[in-house]
């Protein structure tokens, strides 16, 4: 039986690092990056924000496409972040059919500043 899975991208800032991923339970999975859950390069970039994501039909077209978007240029992931969410606005809580959080900042904010 076939499962709708998804192919994901988060980050740590607007225009920060990105990170792309598969899964079969999107907020499972989003849920374990933005606790902490997985060593590794999304915990130490801090990776808990969900900038994009698309529901394909079964995990197989699901990791062809998540192979596919990670020999993209960075460029034109940006592009594709930024056709549906031009704001980077955490997506997060659309996963539970509320509305998306508030824009990231343009560039990653040191402790103790705000943004400007």
């Amino acid at each position: 039986m076939d499962k709708t899975s998804f192919v994901y991208i988060m980050t740590n800032y607007r225009n920060g690092a990105l990170y792309t991923g598969v899964t079969s339970d999107i907020v499972q999975r989003i849920g374990q990056h933005r606790d902490g859950v997985f060593a590794g390069f999304t915990l130490g970039h801090g990776i808990k924000t969900l900038v994009w994501y698309e529901a394909l039909p079964d995990i197989e077209t699901a990791m062809h496409r998540e192979k596919s978007i990670k020999r993209w240029r960075r460029d034109w992931k940006l592009q594709l972040i930024e056709a549906e969410n031009p704001d980077w606005r955490d997506l997060w809580p659309t996963l539970f059919g509320a509305e998306a959080g508030a824009p990231l900042p343009r560039e990653k904010l040191g402790p103790g500043s705000s943004p400007g």
